[in-house]
């Protein structure tokens, strides 16, 4: 009898046809967890408290899946999730960790950050970074006055000013400024077409995308349903959900979560 094919006794070790509930030798009865044993998937891909970071490819279309079966989970050009070909990602860029049985991503002191897709309209704060399309903005306030006299009585001569709540200055590769444009009102609209700033090449970018406004004080950054999304820059660490976006350095993941 080739004892591959069956359980075999523990008292005394002689295979037990399936089936049998008991040895045919020694008449031991055979255990009810091997009477109802049944193949579950293999491995552990089915965890349903585990998530999975599915990397987005163009068109929306599905790459790589990643299984977050550890506690943590090193993000990076060398770690648990690794990206070595992605120059914009930090050596050790970003954690993916379970606290509360929530799935939380943290900023390790990356130079450029995680970026998470905003749902609506979400407030922010000067010095925040947003990206629409593939173009990277900063939330500046508006400079203090410095268009008095000089000692001497003279003014500068310069261009007419006017009352401005606020500004967005466009971040360049290696942080340099770019365009630089300040609020008449109290809203800014970016898009591809017909807003305050466009960019009719970035075909990433929605005609209406994005805007952002200043209310009693406070700044909200709104996304008009658009097909890419927008992006806001993480300060230190979010609590992610089903179907949340993240991007870090070019990657695009998309979370999911099996089981609430």
């Amino acid at each position: 009898m080739d004892q591959a094919r069956y359980y075999v006794c523990e008292s005394c070790m002689t295979p037990v046809p399936s089936g049998h509930k008991f040895c045919g030798r020694c008449g031991t009865p055979v255990p009810e967890a091997i009477m109802h044993l049944h193949a579950d998937f293999y491995g552990d891909m089915q965890d349903p408290s585990k998530a999975r970071l599915i990397l987005v490819r163009g068109e929306g279309m599905d790459g790589l899946s990643y299984h977050l079966k550890a506690d943590q989970h090193l993000l990076g050009r060398q770690g648990q999730l690794e990206f070595p070909d992605d120059h914009f990602i930090s050596p050790t860029h970003a954690n993916f960790f379970y606290r509360d049985n929530r799935l939380v991503v943290r900023d390790e002191g990356s130079l450029n950050g995680i970026y998470f897709r905003i749902r609506g309209a979400v407030e922010i704060s000067p010095g925040d970074q947003f990206v629409v399309g593939e173009q990277v903005f900063r939330l500046d306030p508006t400079p203090k006055a410095s268009d008095g006299a000089d000692p001497d009585g003279t003014f500068f001569y310069s261009s007419p000013k006017y009352p401005s709540a606020f500004r967005l200055n466009q971040i360049l590769e290696g942080g340099a400024i770019g365009m630089t444009i300040c609020a008449r009102g109290s809203t800014l609209q970016v898009g591809r077409e017909d807003g305050d700033l466009n960019f009719p090449g970035d075909m990433f970018m929605s005609a209406k995308h994005a805007t952002v406004e200043e209310k009693d004080g406070k700044f909200v950054l709104t996304d008009f349903d658009s097909r890419n999304g927008t992006y806001l820059r993480l300060k230190t660490e979010r609590a992610l959900s089903h179907g949340d976006y993240v991007f870090i350095g070019k990657k695009l993941l998309r979370v999911e979560l099996n089981a609430n």
